[in-house]
């Protein structure tokens, strides 16, 4: 298992997006990629960070981020 910790590189990885299509860290090289991990599902602070990140993807995308993650 792989520990990250904020501002950590991350290793490179491809994984499937909602449309189960594959999507790779590779494709982000030089942009500012926000990860969103969470550690369980439909537990009252993981619904409330997933709903802020929803609410504020506008603002992150204006900002350079790209936002990534379940």
């Amino acid at each position: 298992m792989i520990t990250l910790q904020p501002g950590d590189i991350a290793p490179l990885f491809t994984l499937l997006n909602q449309n189960g299509e594959p999507v790779s860290l590779e494709q982000y090289r030089g942009s500012r990629v926000l990860l969103y991990f969470y550690p369980k599902d439909d537990t009252v602070t993981c619904t409330s960070q997933a709903c802020n990140l929803r609410d504020n993807h506008e603002l992150l995308h204006l900002k350079g981020l790209t936002v990534l993650g379940p």
